[in-house]
């Protein structure tokens, strides 16, 4: 499906700054971001490596700051005033380097971020969190209007992709916890198109990422259980990685990239 193939991702590396956050080992954690994006390197994708910003500790996780979808770029608000500054270093990056279109929210009681927000391939689900509201989701339904948006309840405390990612062409994955089904009941009530589901025994390996006909999932190591299901279940290429550190302050996997489809040549910053 041509809505999961990518040409580019936008990474931040890791400042020293997030150990300040407590529960991370830094330089595990910086072993683990450099062999993810050698990872989505290997995959095919030419990668924008940012500089770390020691003053905004959670940089690595660009996820959060914009949407893009069909070559436009969605620049997300953030209720978090901390993290204002890595929105516009991610504004820049899409529209100066990567040549985007980029659409800003104007309703000053949006509440936008990137985790909360799965775009199937056909439609938009946006979770609404803590860090998401109605407005926001409402804001995505406008950059995009070409695809059906519902905004689906998630607990306040996660983003929509801690629960549930694609996992290929109309394929969800899911966790098999409470709280992760509860989610993807309300999504297939509400859902335009029907999807093929996974059932992961552990919630945080519904967090992956698909991409050029190639599924990016955990180790072994993190969620043994699961990737039993997913070499039973999955016929196409799987990359596993180690994820630990980064995940213990994120979604996981989804959320140190932005992925672009774009045509043209880019140089790391």
């Amino acid at each position: 499906m041509a809505a999961f193939r990518y040409t580019h991702a936008v990474v931040s590396r890791l400042p020293n700054s997030l150990e300040n956050q407590g529960n991370i080992d830094i330089e595990e954690a910086k072993k683990q971001h450099e062999n993810y994006v050698r990872l989505l390197r290997e995959i095919g994708l030419d990668v924008i490596e940012l500089p770390p910003d020691e003053s905004l500790p959670e940089c690595v996780f660009v996820e959060d700051t914009a949407v893009v979808c069909n070559g436009t770029a969605l620049i997300a608000r953030s209720g978090a005033a901390h993290r204002t500054q890595e929105v516009e270093t991610i504004r820049v990056v899409l529209k100066k380097e990567l040549g985007l279109p980029i659409i800003e929210i104007s309703d000053a009681q949006a509440r936008l971020e990137g985790g909360d927000v799965l775009f199937t391939g056909r439609e938009f689900f946006v979770g609404i969190s803590q860090a998401t509201n109605e407005a926001g989701a409402r804001a995505v339904a406008s950059a995009f209007p070409e695809y059906p948006c519902t905004p689906i309840k998630v607990p306040e405390s996660k983003h929509l992709k801690s629960f549930i990612t694609m996992g290929g062409p109309d394929l969800l994955c899911v966790g098999s916890g409470k709280e992760a089904q509860e989610v993807l009941k309300r999504m297939e009530r509400e859902a335009t198109f029907s999807y093929g589901i996974i059932i992961l025994p552990e919630d945080e390996a519904a967090n992956v990422l698909y991409i050029n006909n190639t599924l990016v999932h955990r180790s072994v190591e993190e969620i043994p259980l699961s990737v039993k299901v997913f070499s039973e279940k999955i016929d196409y290429p799987r990359r596993p990685i180690k994820i630990s550190q980064l995940a213990s302050k994120s979604n996981g996997l989804t959320s140190s990239c932005i992925l672009v489809r774009r045509t043209r040549h880019l140089r790391n910053l």
